[in-house]
C-alpha cells in the first residue's frame, strides 16, 4: 500500500479509530497493529507475507534459544542459523540473478560460455529493511545487550509495524520493542506534530520528488540524445528527487507512528547543509548508516589498528552499502565513488571536523560554510550518476557529456510550468529546511502562535499537492531496495 494513495487515506483513519477507541488494552492494541500491518503489506502481494514471518519466527526462536543455551558454542550456532536463514532469503531474492549474470559475463571474457540460466524473481518490497531490523535484534541478544522477547505478538508487531515496514527507518529492538511492551496513551500534542510531519513528507514526495522525476526520467530514458547541459539538470533533479522521496517517506512513517503513540528514529537531518562528506553521511539515512557502523564497521575493528585496516573497514562499509541498495554493478560503483570521497578525511582524522551546529543564531551561513556546503552537494550529486544509471556505460557516457562542449547548449526542456514547479519546489525545500535546521523536521510550527497563519500554511501545502501533483504516480524509490 502506498502512502500517497486513496487506499492509505482510508486505511489510516480506520486503524487509528479502532486502535484508540475499540482496542484499549495493550495486548489487543498489539494484536491489532500486527493485523493492520499484515493488511498493509499484503495489499501489495499477500504471498510475500510468508517471508516476513519466516524472518520474524527465525529470530524470535533463535533469541529465546540463545537465552536458554548452556554453552557459548550453542549460542553461536543459533546466531549462525539466524544469519544463514535471513541472509539466505535476502540473497536469493535480491542477488541470485545478479551473481549468475556476473559469472556468465566473467567467463565469456575468457571465451567460455557458461550459459547459466536466471530465474524470474520478483523482489519483495522492503526485504532489505525488515531483514536488517530483525537481524539487529538477534545480534544484540547474542551480544548480551538485549533480553529476548517472550511475547510473539508484540515481537511480530515490532517487525511488521506498518509505518516503517517497507522503507524504514530501520529500528533497533532496544528502541522500538520496549514501546510495544508498555502501555501507550494518546498524546494530542504528539499527534499534531505527527500530522504536521506527515504533511511535510507528503508535500516533498508529491510536489517535489514526483515533478523532479519527470525530468530525470526523460534524460535517463534516452541517454544517447542528451547534451551535457541536460545531464546537469537531470542530475540535480534526481538529487532533489531522491532526497525528497526518501526523506518524505521517513517523515510520513515517523509522523504516522506518532498517531499511535510510538517514537521512531530520525532518519534524515537536513543533509543538504553538510559541510563535508563525513557530515553528509552522518545526516543521510541515519538508521542504515548507524546499522553498518554497529554491525559491520566496529566488529571489523573500526578505527583501531593501522591506516590500512581502517581503509579496509571503511571500504567494506561503502561496498556493502552499494550492494545493499541494489544488485547491479552501478550500485557498487556508487559505493566506490563515495569511498573515494570519504576515505581521505577518515585517514587524516578529519571526518568529524564539522559536528557543531550550523550557523547558530545567524540568518545566513558564512561564506566559508556556504562554499563547503555547495562543494559537498555537488560532489555527492556527481556520485548519483552511478546510482541512477542502468549500466556503467550509461554512467560514463553521462560524465563525458557533462564535461564536454555540449554543456553550453540549451538543455532539453519541458513546459514552463514544470520548470517553475521543479525550481520553485527545490528552492522552497532548501529555504524551509534551512530555517528549521535545528528542528526535527521541516514543519515544526511551535514558533508560530497565530492559528490562522498555521492553518494558512497547511492549506497552502494541501492546495499545492492538489494542483501540482503530476500524473506519473511514482512509488517511493526505496521500495525497490
Amino acid at each position: 500500500m502506498l502512502f500517497p494513495s486513496i487506499d492509505f487515506a482510508i486505511f489510516l483513519p480506520i486503524v487509528f479509530l479502532l486502535y484508540w477507541f475499540v482496542f484499549r488494552r495493550l495486548a489487543q492494541q498489539n494484536a491489532f497493529i500486527l493485523f493492520a500491518s499484515m493488511v498493509f503489506y499484503g495489499w501489495w502481494d499477500w504471498r510475500y507475507l510468508g517471508l516476513v514471518f519466516i524472518s520474524a519466527a527465525t529470530d524470535y526462536f533463535a533469541a529465546i534459544g540463545m537465552e536458554r543455551a548452556g554453552t557459548p558454542g550453542r549460542r553461536r550456532l543459533l546466531l549462525v542459523i539466524s544469519l544463514a536463514i535471513n541472509l539466505g532469503v535476502l540473497g536469493f531474492f535480491k542477488y541470485f540473478n545478479f551473481f549468475i549474470e556476473s559469472f556468465n559475463t566473467a567467463f565469456s571474457l575468457f571465451g567460455q560460455e557458461l550459459g547459466l540460466g536466471t530465474l524470474r524473481i520478483v523482489l519483495p518490497v522492503g526485504i532489505s529493511f525488515y531483514t536488517f531490523q530483525t537481524l539487529s535484534y538477534t545480534i544484540d541478544v547474542y551480544r548480551g545487550q538485549l533480553k529476548p522477547s517472550c511475547d510473539p505478538v508484540a515481537f511480530g508487531a515490532f517487525i511488521l509495524f506498518f509505518p516503517q515496514l517497507v522503507a524504514g527507518p530501520i529500528e533497533r529492538a532496544s528502541h522500538l520493542l520496549p514501546q510495544f511492551m508498555g502501555a501507550r496513551r494518546f498524546d494530542p500534542a504528539l499527534a499534531r506534530d505527527g500530522l504536521r510531519q506527515m504533511l511535510w513528507g507528503f508535500f516533498k514526495k508529491v510536489v517535489i520528488a514526483d515533478n523532479c522525476s519527470i525530468y530525470a526520467d526523460m534524460v535517463w530514458n534516452d541517454p544517447s540524445l542528451q547534451y551535457g547541459s541536460g545531464w546537469w539538470v537531470a542530475l540535480f533533479a534526481f538529487t532533489f528527487q531522491i532526497y525528497a522521496d526518501f526523506s518524505g517517506y521517513s517523515d510520513i512513517a515517523i509522523g504516522s507512528s506518532r498517531l499511535f503513540g510510538f517514537d521512531l528514529k530520525r532518519n534524515f537531518n537536513f543533509p543538504f547543509f553538510s559541510r563535508d562528506v563525513g557530515e553528509f553521511w552522518r545526516r543521510w539515512h541515519i538508521s542504515l548508516n548507524t546499522w553498518f557502523r554497529d554491525y559491520l564497521y566496529l566488529p571489523l575493528g573500526g578505527s583501531k589498528g593501522g591506516k590500512w585496516m581502517v581503509a579496509r573497514n571503511v571500504a567494506a562499509i561503502f561496498i556493502v552499502s552499494g550492494l545493499w541498495h541494489g544488485a547491479k554493478w552501478t550500485f557498487v560503483a556508487w559505493g566506490a565513488a563515495n569511498l573515494l570521497l570519504f576515505l581521505p578525511s577518515i585517514l587524516l582524522a578529519r571526518h568529524r571536523k564539522f559536528t557543531g551546529p550550523l550557523a547558530p543564531g545567524r540568518l545566513l551561513p558564512s561564506w566559508s560554510d556556504g562554499g563547503h556546503m555547495l562543494s559537498t552537494f555537488v560532489l555527492i550529486a556527481l556520485t548519483r550518476i552511478f546510482f541512477r544509471s542502468p549500466t556503467i556505460e550509461v554512467a560514463f557516457h553521462a560524465f563525458r557529456e557533462m564535461f564536454s562542449p555540449s554543456v553550453f547548449r540549451a538543455p532539453p526542456g519541458t513546459l514552463p510550468s514544470h520548470w517553475a514547479t521543479m525550481i520553485g519546489g527545490a528552492g522552497l525545500l532548501l529555504a524551509v529546511e534551512w530555517v528549521q535546521r535545528e528542528q526535527q523536521h521541516g514543519l515544526v510550527l511551535d514558533r508560530v502562535p497565530q492559528r490562522p497563519l498555521r492553518w494558512g500554511i497547511y492549506l497552502t501545502l494541501v492546495a499545492a499537492m492538489v494542483l501540482l501533483a503530476p500524473n506519473n504516480g511514482d512509488s517511493f524509490i526505496y521500495f525497490q531496495f
